[in-house]
């Protein structure tokens, strides 16, 4: 028989789904004041339409290269003998520390026609560059070097767990390695594939930061300027709502795909043995030098290059100390709201459950299908309309970095409380405790782990979060982001490289802790 479903868990779980749906569907009513008409006149506008394709040309070229990186890089720190193994896949995964409007400022720095490559090529005549650091292909060497080890992550994890038996039969049955590895090796790992593509597609799709600095017309570049320059803030919904469009369908693609292939065994039985690169280990080596020089010393070398030479010269750092409280403030804050926030939400649809605390949970996770900026436009639209009184106050930009982020505190308590057997609490209950008293004195203290890292991945993503700040931060409220895109946006690197440094400092403890640490950890039994 089914428990009864405690207030004190449904009131707070429904309430926050209400919360995370109201304002998102809010803007599709914002978009349609207008009328019908002037709605699809907009949607299906030839500008419109070019957008459409700019941002889909971008996410192709993203996830191509992404996997060129990843697939490669990650069977080579698991599956041969390459020397310092670990090193390497620590390196591969460090890229996450920088914001993608961090990478975009140091590439176009770099690549520029006059920029830093071509002042050192000068000597040889070359006086001007190609210029590809702005555009297309700015924008995805941008979103490469930032992405891919989404995917890399993934693809090391399935690696792993793949049982060696299919690849020794088809080594025995006469196939070469490389045959091996694409008909017995790639099926097995098409569901990390598919999901690290998601995970590339859904960034691109939202990514404001990158494309703004490479200048290249997406949809948040757009809609960014569409709201900043129009009295009739509804042309901006209205773009916002294809955005919301293209994402779901992403989603809808994602999970028919993924129900056609079967995932990786989750265990080998035992670990297979490494793969001798012979002559190819010092090409294989230099390959991922070539890689990290260009997704990681590269752009952390020219941070530290314009931060030594800004106080060198006497620059004025500025306000950059108050920007880093600004940045822990609101970050922090937003931690702390979407742990607290999960706990109820993950209680019930673990606990208790039924199709609508499943729903509810679904609900509550809608921030994940949804750019940062389309949430940020939906609480402007909602809160001047209906909550004036707290319109450009930092609780607005804390609700919109829960929305937004709440599904990864989901995710982390998840994981948490389904470790904890549920025999506990039925001893608890069955000494006469009541159902809150377990929950507060068993379940919640076995979920400190859990709800540390919800804590630790709201908190690190709320740092970097760049487009809801630059639209809901209360006025003269700097953060590290938001100083970063005013002088990489207007070509002042000296300004934009120290609240880089900090940003990059202050990300990598939490980056190799929540997400290197126990990726690369995993070790078979």
């Amino acid at each position: 028989m089914q428990r009864k479903v405690p207030l004190y868990l449904a009131i707070p779980a429904c309430g926050t789904a209400l919360i995370v749906a109201v304002p998102l569907i809010y803007i599709f009513i914002r978009s349609a004041e207008p009328g019908w008409e002037t709605y699809l006149s907009r949607v299906l506008a030839q500008s419109t339409i070019e957008l459409l394709v700019n941002t889909l040309a971008l996410v192709a070229g993203a996830i191509i290269c992404t996997l060129s990186i990843a697939l490669p890089m990650a069977w080579l720190v698991t599956r041969t003998d390459l020397p310092g193994r670990r090193i390497w896949a620590v390196l591969g995964a460090l890229p996450l520390v920088l914001p993608s409007y961090v990478a975009a400022f140091t590439l176009v720095a770099l690549l520029r026609p006059t920029g830093y490559l071509q002042s050192w090529l000068s000597p040889l005549g070359i006086e001007r560059l190609p210029d590809i650091a702005y555009g297309y292909s700015g924008a995805l060497m941008a979103l490469t070097v930032f992405s891919y080890p989404y995917t890399y992550l993934l693809l090391i994890a399935a690696l792993r767990n793949l049982d060696p038996a299919l690849e020794e039969s088809s080594r025995a049955l006469g196939a070469s390695r490389l045959r091996t590895f694409v008909s017995a090796v790639i099926p097995q790992l098409l569901p990390s594939m598919l999901s690290g593509s998601l995970l590339v597609s859904l960034y691109v799709l939202s990514d404001f930061g990158a494309v703004s600095i490479t200048r290249y017309n997406t949809f948040t570049y757009s809609i960014y300027f569409a709201f900043q320059g129009r009295i009739d803030r509804s042309y901006a919904a209205s773009l916002a709502t294809v955005l919301v469009a293209v994402t779901l369908l992403f989603l809808l693609v994602d999970a028919l795909l993924s129900s056609r292939f079967r995932p990786a065994p989750s265990r080998p039985r035992r670990p297979p043995a490494p793969i001798p690169l012979g002559r190819w280990k010092w090409p294989s080596i230099f390959g991922l030098c070539t890689v990290l020089t260009f997704a990681l010393f590269t752009p952390i070398g020219v941070i530290i290059y314009w931060a030594v030479r800004a106080l060198w010269v006497g620059n004025d750092i500025g306000s950059v100390g108050t920007e880093i409280f600004s940045s822990l403030l609101v970050s922090i804050l937003a931690g702390l709201v979407a742990a607290l926030l999960a706990i109820p939400i993950i209680a019930w649809a673990e606990r208790f459950r039924s199709p609508f605390a499943r729903l509810v949970e679904r609900g509550a996770s809608a921030g994940f299908a949804l750019p940062g900026l389309v949430i940020a436009l939906s609480l402007v639209f909602f809160v001047s309309q209906y909550l004036r009184p707290i319109y450009q106050t930092l609780a607005v930009l804390v609700a919109a970095y829960v929305i937004r982020f709440l599904p990864e505190a989901l995710a982390a308590e998840r994981s948490a409380l389904l470790g904890i057997s549920t025999s506990y609490e039925e001893a608890g209950r069955s000494l006469g405790h009541s159902p809150l008293n377990v929950l507060r004195t068993l379940t919640l203290p076995l979920m400190k782990p859990g709800i540390a890292a919800a804590f630790g991945l709201v908190f690190l993503t709320s740092m970097k979060e760049l487009p809801a700040t630059l639209i809901l931060r209360p006025i003269g409220f700097e953060t590290l982001a938001t100083r970063i895109w005013s002088g990489a946006s207007e070509a002042i690197y000296s300004q934009a490289a120290i609240p880089s440094l900090c940003l990059v400092g202050a990300s990598i403890l939490p980056v190799y802790l929540l997400i290197i640490r126990p990726t690369l950890s995993e070790e078979r039994k």
